[in-house]
């Protein structure tokens, strides 16, 4: 991979992807790619060789990248891909907008996308995720989608075309959201702001958002998501299968299940990309002994381990 596209953006090789994940960990990309804006984008895409991987990322809230690095083309969005426009019910937002910034956004115009206000990360991977909060998913709101193909190809996506599950959608690997259009109800500005400062509220009181976290770790079982009602069900949710399985706290080297909300993965200052996933692998497998029940990752986990040495004694 050394002769590559020239671009207007940034290229950058051999780029360590710690310090643009949430949880500080991971090895490098053997090339990182921040374009200008769509055009660049465009232009990169359509000349790489199709061979070369490509990985969209955003802003690593979501994300362990292991020690050994990722062998692609990571492609990450800023400036030219934040934009936020409301024209009556419908708000238009970039890639990199974030999720929080978004749902301000929309409530100022009186656009009820509360919803993403207490999200992490940026609305691209919110898109890719189908992410939710409070019984609403971007499914719920999503008209179209704007992609560029692992080609170079500038398309127009409606939103039933993604396929949108829990936690999933159909986008191909290598293809990049640039641009989503979101419809909400309309409500007075003052009532939305209450509502989502409420939501911040609820989520400072249960969740370790002072530390370095990814989100939630786990996806609840048999795809319940919390509703954040009074009369919640907590018996299908992550964190209570986790904690029935006595594992709140739980430590393995700088990695540790948060004592505060035990479906939050934590890098206590010096935890390894294989302390994080080694944890929760062992999790997923003491919950399955103790209850039956098969956590799936919410948590996606890219690149490869480090490879591993061998000691002089062992020949």
């Amino acid at each position: 991979m050394n002769d590559l596209p020239d671009v207007r953006g940034t290229l950058s090789r051999d780029k360590s992807l710690s310090d643009l994940t949430w949880l500080r960990v991971g090895g490098p990309a053997d090339w990182l790619f921040q374009p200008a804006d769509v055009d660049d984008l465009r232009a990169f895409l359509g000349e790489l060789d199709g061979n070369v991987p490509v990985f969209p990322m955003g802003v690593g809230s979501n994300l362990i990248v292991r020690d050994g690095g990722l062998r692609a083309v990571v492609i990450r969005m800023g400036r030219g891909f934040n934009g936020i426009s409301t024209e009556g019910n419908r708000v238009t937002a970039g890639a990199a907008a974030l999720d929080a910034h978004v749902a301000r956004k929309a409530a100022d115009a009186g656009v009820d996308l509360t919803f993403l206000r207490t999200i992490p990360g940026a609305i691209g991977g919110a898109v890719r995720m189908n992410a939710g909060c409070y019984g609403s998913y971007v499914a719920d709101h999503l008209i179209e989608v704007r992609v560029v193909t692992r080609d170079g190809d500038l398309v127009t996506l409606p939103a039933a075309e993604l396929e949108l599950t829990y936690r999933s959608s159909s986008l191909p690997d290598g293809w990049v959201v640039v641009e989503a259009v979101f419809e909400g109800l309309t409500a007075e500005p003052e009532a939305l702001h209450a509502r989502m400062q409420d939501q911040l509220a609820k989520r400072d009181a249960t969740q370790p958002t002072k530390d370095r976290t990814a989100g939630s770790t786990f996806r609840n079982p048999v795809g319940f998501s919390s509703t954040g009602a009074v009369d919640d069900v907590h018996d299908l949710k992550a964190w209570k299968v986790i904690d029935d399985a006595g594992l709140r706290g739980a430590t393995r080297g700088g990695a540790q299940m948060s004592p505060k909300h035990p479906n939050f993965l934590v890098n206590t200052g010096n935890a390894t990309a294989a302390d994080l996933e080694g944890l929760g692998e062992e999790v997923r497998k003491k919950v399955f002994l103790h209850s039956g029940i098969e956590l799936q990752w919410e948590i996606k986990r890219v690149g490869e381990p480090l490879a591993e040495t061998t000691r002089p004694d062992e020949g």
